[in-house]
């Protein structure tokens, strides 16, 4: 498995794709690029005012592309290996082979770093040179650059963004050294092999950057700056893996999704930055102009947030963090529009207030608010974590989203119900409509949780969050026995994206399987089929539901028109339109294999599972799964499924874990091993 060939976690070409766009990207938490990029992007760094706010770009010295000029004859590879997080560039002679790697490191993030490495193959004693083309200019548009002096060989620049998000808001300062690349590099007659390394350091603060390239060019000193990278990866994966037995493009594309959402995570431990969590493109993208200048949106809470608990709820945790220090924007944006509470924006940044460059989704797209709070309540259910709510602001945030949800509601006498009037659903092509039933639902759901945890910890629960919860209209057409998309809708009216369909998954809202059905049989047809990526996962979970496999899988068959080669990158809209590397597509293709296959459910008092999956899959494997403290791995066949139990916490909790069957009640209690 060496050469990739059959490993669905490298991949392999001997070019690379026309577009730019879809080059393979290397980032960790904090700093990102796509290779052969002159920019790259620091995370919670963004230059500009209110909608104009952007990713500052950050002038790139790892954009290095070798050459070999008047060499004949030449083999060349580019491989991004995800096991390794490492992206490389071979070129090979029958006299040598020279290898270029760059990556982010996983777990020192301040720093990204390259190598080349020239082997002598044969028995020559030539010479052998390697040029190095990089358009690097210590410049940037989005930043007032300064020259500082050399550090231990590297070169320094520091500088202020130009302008705060809002008025007297911050501006960062970003520090950077780097080695300075040469324009050649040559293995001289009686050299066999010989390793050239290269670092740039990027941090906020001159103590940090130099802090980082000391302990980079430490680990250059011992040969161990890769394979600590390497080594922080290879742990990653073996504490969240989703393997199977089945179609080879299948496994590919779960490696990629899972290496692309992996890379945007906090390492474990301290982290020593604030996360600002993860933007629809990444950090390797997000400059003016492009895939949604960097901003976070529901993407992060609702299509990838899932994914990062069920595996690793610590990182998990860091993006409710990010929520919650952005609480005091949210509060402002509720205020500006007339309304108590916290209205988190449809597009957020560094401060937390509405920084859409479009007014009407600021103002309409109201859903998002109770997205945010569903990340939330999956976070407690699975981790029991109480601290994060009672000391560290969680409870402050819950509140303010009740508060808004009721200030938000106005009391139909006809109907004798709460309505939510003027939004706009999911369904982006309508707005202005009154009572989405996904967002009705979400404020519902947000209520209802908002009131558990106040009686959870003995804090009295406010009349007006029952209330509303309880009589807030969710529409529902009785004689066709489905859900209406808002007041008005009429069966057949053209959908941009999943909408109705999210009541069933995620949201869980109650209803028997004849309505579950009758909403996918309505919605699927009027869909739109080349809108965005994550759409058609949402449709094959529902019918993984009802045990429709087959139609499962033709709806999730959909999204590999938004898979591009050779890199697995993902476009948003399958003509190509849209954000690159769309982790939000990402996202739900890993949920409909990690909820959808397994039927895997958080509930508030368990963990559910209800495995389905086609005919060409033998086996499932998912390896870390998150529960109370536990880690554990499921082995699903069409005959049995297999539980082991491979971590547990160091406190145990008061009652320990079983399997129950759900249809006789019968218990198997789980232990360590």
């Amino acid at each position: 498995m060496a050469d990739g060939k059959d490993d669905p976690a490298v991949f392999t070409s001997a070019s690379l794709p026309s577009d730019p766009r879809l080059l393979a990207t290397v980032t960790n938490a904090y700093l990102g690029t796509r290779v052969y990029r002159d920019i790259l992007h620091v995370n919670g760094v963004y230059n500009g005012a209110v909608g104009d706010t952007h990713r500052a770009d950050i002038p790139s010295p790892v954009n290095v592309r070798m050459t070999v000029p008047g060499a004949e004859s030449l083999a060349e590879t580019f491989t991004l290996n995800t096991r390794t997080g490492t992206f490389s560039h071979v070129l090979q002679s029958t006299d040598y082979t020279a290898t270029h790697q760059v990556y982010a490191h996983h777990s020192l993030v301040h720093l990204m770093a390259f190598s080349i490495t020239i082997q002598r193959s044969a028995h020559t004693t030539q010479p052998i040179t390697v040029q190095l083309r990089t358009p690097f200019v210590p410049k940037s548009r989005d930043l007032d650059l300064n020259q500082g002096p050399d550090f231990q060989g590297a070169h320094y620049v520091y500088g202020k963004t130009l302008i705060p998000e809002v008025e007297g808001g911050p501006r960062p300062t970003v520090h950077m050294l780097w080695t300075p690349v040469p324009q050649d590099l040559t293995l001289r007659g009686e050299e066999r092999e010989r390793s050239w390394e290269f670092l740039t350091a990027v941090a906020e603060s001159e103590e940090e950057v130099k802090r980082s390239y000391s302990k980079g060019l430490a680990l250059i000193a011992v040969g161990s700056l890769h394979s600590s990278h390497a080594h922080a990866w290879t742990m990653l994966w073996r504490g969240c893996c989703i393997d199977l037995d089945g179609p080879l493009p299948l496994r590919q594309a779960l490696y990629g999704c899972l290496y692309y959402l992996l890379s945007a995570i906090p390492p474990r431990g301290n982290l020593g930055f604030l996360f600002h969590g993860i933007s629809p493109g990444g950090l390797s993208n997000g400059t003016q102009g492009e895939d949604y200048w960097g901003h976070i949106f529901w993407d992060q809470d609702t299509w990838m947030f899932p994914n990062i608990l069920l595996f690793y709820p610590e990182a998990a945790r860091t993006i409710l963090e990010y929520r919650i220090r952005m609480l005091e924007g949210a509060l402002c944006n509720a205020q500006e529009q007339g309304y108590k509470g916290a209205k988190f924006p449809w597009e957020s940044a560094a401060t937390g207030r509405e920084v859409c460059p479009e007014e009407i989704y600021g103002a309409q797209e109201i859903h998002v608010t109770g997205d945010v709070l569903m990340a939330f309540e999956q976070y407690y259910c699975t981790t029991q974590d109480q601290k994060l709510f009672r000391e560290d602001g969680g409870w402050e945030l819950v509140g303010a989203v009740a508060q808004y949800w009721c200030s938000r509601m106005v009391w139909s006498e006809e109907e004798q119900c709460y309505h939510i009037k003027g939004v706009m659903p999911p369904d982006e092509y309508h707005y202005r409509v009154d009572n989405s039933v996904y967002t009705n639902a979400v404020a519902q759901r947000s209520l209802n949780f908002a009131a558990d945890v106040a009686r959870d910890f003995l804090i009295p629960v406010p009349e007006e969050w029952v209330d509303c919860a309880k009589k807030v209209k969710v529409p529902f057409d009785a004689e066709k026995k489905y859900h209406p998309e808002y007041d008005g809708y009429s069966p057949g009216e053209p959908v941009k994206q999943a909408d109705v369909v999210l009541l069933g998954f995620p949201l869980m809202h109650p209803m028997s399987s004849e309505v579950r059905r009758n909403d996918l049989e309505m919605y699927e047809p009027v869909t739109e089929m080349d809108g965005p990526a994550m759409t058609w996962s949402m449709f094959a979970v529902g019918w993984l539901e009802l045990k429709e496999v087959q139609r499962a899988q033709s709806q999730l068959n959909k999204c590999f028109s938004n898979i591009t080669e050779p890199f697995k990158i993902w476009v948003e809209n399958s003509d190509g339109s849209g954000a690159v590397n769309f982790l939000t597509g990402m996202g739900g293709f890993l949920q409909a294999v990690l909820f959808g296959y397994t039927g895997f459910r958080i509930t508030k008092t368990s963990l559910r599972f209800n495995p389905a999956f086609p005919d060409d899959i033998n086996k499932l494997k998912v390896t870390g799964v998150s529960y109370f403290g536990n880690k554990l791995k499921f082995t699903i066949t069409k005959e049995e499924i297999r539980i082991k139990v491979t971590e547990s916490p160091r406190d145990p909790p008061a009652s320990p874990l079983e399997a129950v069957l759900e249809e006789s009640g019968q218990q198997f209690p789980l232990c360590e091993g």
